[in-house]
């Protein structure tokens, strides 16, 4: 981490084609259907132990993406929103944290206004050409397919965690001792 550099206090993300793969499954009954990666999970659960702040601002509406981010224990959920930039500031606001401390990963045009104020634009590895080149983080990992983990561990290490990602993720190995 360079010196003068500010921890990320908030980590920020789109959904269709961050969180998920970017597909949307319609089913005859009118079902919508997203596909999530459970390691993003994991990785939003470290950032969320370590003291980072995860929200999601997307502009579609989806019970799978409230239902994801509930499992996730995502308070900061906001769909439908069409200004990302506006509901960004919000977010700041609200935790009192300015926009240099912010993390946000994007992957598509609408993306672009946030990803041009945070303290750390990111992107995933499938993002239009123009994210990408906004992005200061690309991850090598598509949307929907790990690069949110991806994504967590960059700001993790950036906010000096180092490898400590067992304890972050609760994971506890079993005592030698129990097993012999």
């Amino acid at each position: 981490m360079e010196p003068k550099q500010k921890r990320i206090a908030l980590f920020g993300m789109d959904v269709d084609g961050v969180l998920s793969d970017g597909g949307v499954y319609y089913g005859d009954s009118g079902l919508e259907i997203k596909r999530f990666h459970v390691r993003d999970g994991m990785g939003i659960a470290m950032l969320r132990n370590a003291g980072i702040v995860p929200f999601i601002i997307t502009a579609r509406r989806s019970a799978a993406t409230a239902r994801r981010a509930g499992e996730l224990r995502i308070t900061e959920v906001h769909q439908g929103t069409h200004d990302k930039l506006g509901c960004l500031k919000a977010i700041a606001g609200r935790h009192k944290v300015g926009l240099d401390r912010v993390s946000f990963i994007g992957d598509d045009l609408s993306d672009l206004a946030v990803l041009e104020v945070v303290g750390l634009p990111m992107a995933v590895g499938d993002a239009v050409d123009e994210v990408k080149q906004a992005a200061k983080f690309v991850a090598a990992r598509d949307g929907g397919h790990g690069a949110v983990r991806e994504a967590c561990e960059y700001v993790l290490k950036l906010n000096g965690h180092g490898d400590a990602f067992y304890a972050l993720s609760g994971y506890k190995p079993a005592d030698d001792d129990e097993h012999k």
